[in-house]
């Protein structure tokens, strides 16, 4: 009986806290109002949580129902006063009734269900509240086309996905659809993090934060819009290069997550090659990266929408095919024709190349050779970037391309024969 009494207590107390929670950020943004003018605030919405727990306690007692008829009440009691004040400051915002009715109900979780999700539910609650100003910015950048791009591959992700069969088809049953769409869907996932990072800040902040957002879009778009800028007369080809070595750099945490996330077991064989790569280009890239400032004048960088679905599907083709030819070579040639596989898919794609063999590390490829096969397709497709830098840009930012990549692909090398020789 004491126990459950001390239970009761603590609840009431996570009820009163959620309600004291919001209703300080509630009264932090309306501190400028007058007293007794502002229809929520830190006393009413703790009280609001904590007659929410009251009211979920009777119940427990009583009948559910009784919480029922105490929620509408509630609502009606909030809907009149909150009608009355926008009566005088014709104010039309339905955030604070709705913030008022979430307290109450989390009051009631606190009571009913877990504390846990009742603290958690006033802390996110809280945070949605204090960003109103970053939400409403962030939504002023997008545009119509992005935000469309944005919900059709959600919808194509959310609705169709969970339809989609969950089995092979094709040439040795390589092709599942539902494990293609949902790679689809997670290379799109991390090339937004560097998409929505260029559109927030602008790719006019500097060369440091273009390099790195760009290079989780596109590292190539990167290379070929910072080669073509090296031409120009106030250019400065040192800084260019360290930017490409860093866009480029970016590449080698980006297949571990990928890769990780797909073939848990595959990362203490990447870690040690991928994460000496990343530094040994960062390294280089800092050691290259000059004291003068960017010109403040140089374009945008043209990276595609990642949302977009035509570039959504065009990756999964891509992604279809080079799984096809790695089954494909693997059954010709044995493992030698994965690293043949390897090599050429990096020079278009190396996302495409590190999806199609973590996905064989359930068909019985070792996990080593996958690891391997995955750092060929990354230095395949660094020497591309090389390429590009040395043919579009001046013979400057070629060489100072080459020893960033350079140096960062051989630390992958001798972190890939140390993690070889761990294995063993």
């Amino acid at each position: 009986m004491e126990q459950d009494l001390l239970d009761s207590f603590l609840r009431l107390a996570v009820a009163l806290a959620a309600g004291l929670l919001i209703g300080a950020e509630r009264g932090w943004h309306k501190r400028s109002q007058a007293e007794g003018t502002r229809v929520t605030g830190i006393r009413t919405l703790g009280l609001s949580g904590l007659l929410g727990g009251l009211c979920a306690l009777i119940s427990q007692q009583l009948d559910l129902i009784l919480l029922g008829f105490a929620f509408v009440a509630f609502t009606l009691v909030v809907l009149v006063t909150r009608i009355r004040a926008s009566s005088e400051t014709q104010d039309l915002g339905a955030t604070t009734i709705i913030a008022a009715l979430v307290t109450f109900a989390l009051g009631a979780v606190a009571v009913l269900g877990d504390i846990a999700i009742a603290a958690a539910g006033a802390v996110v609650t809280a945070m949605l509240l204090g960003v109103k100003t970053s939400l409403h910015r962030w939504l002023s950048l997008v545009t119509e086309e992005e935000m469309l791009a944005v919900l059709k591959l959600l919808a194509m992700s959310v609705v169709l996905l969970p339809v989609l069969p969950d089995k092979g088809y094709g040439p040795w049953q390589v092709l599942n659809p539902y494990e293609l769409w949902l790679m689809v869907v997670l290379i799109a996932g991390v090339s937004s993090l560097g998409y929505g990072a260029i559109r927030i800040a602008g790719p006019r902040r500097g060369v440091l934060l273009a390099s790195l957002a760009g290079g989780m879009v596109s590292s190539t778009v990167v290379t070929l819009n910072f080669a073509h800028l090296s031409r120009s007369q106030d250019s400065n080809p040192r800084l260019l290069a360290a930017g490409i070595g860093l866009a480029a750099t970016t590449m080698f945490p980006r297949c571990l997550l990928v890769a990780g996330i797909l073939a848990p077991g595959l990362l203490p064989f990447l870690v040690w090659p991928l994460g000496l790569a990343t530094l040994g280009g960062l390294a280089a890239a800092a050691a290259v990266w000059p004291r003068q400032a960017m010109p403040a004048n140089r374009p945008d960088m043209p990276l595609g929408n990642p949302f977009e679905f035509i570039t959504a599907l065009k990756f999964g083709l891509l992604l279809a095919l080079v799984m096809l030819l790695a089954t494909a070579l693997r059954l010709w040639f044995g493992d030698a024709g994965i690293f043949v596989l390897a090599a050429i898919s990096g020079l278009a794609d190396v996302d495409a190349a590190t999806l199609s063999l973590a996905r064989l590390t359930g068909q019985d490829l070792p996990l080593g050779l996958a690891a391997l096969g995955i750092l060929i397709a990354a230095t395949s497709n660094s020497l591309v970037k090389v390429i590009i830098a040395a043919s579009v840009g001046v013979r400057s930012l070629g060489i100072h391309v080459f020893v960033i990549l350079g140096l960062a692909l051989g630390c992958g090398g001798l972190g890939m024969a140390l993690a070889l020789s761990l294995a063993q």
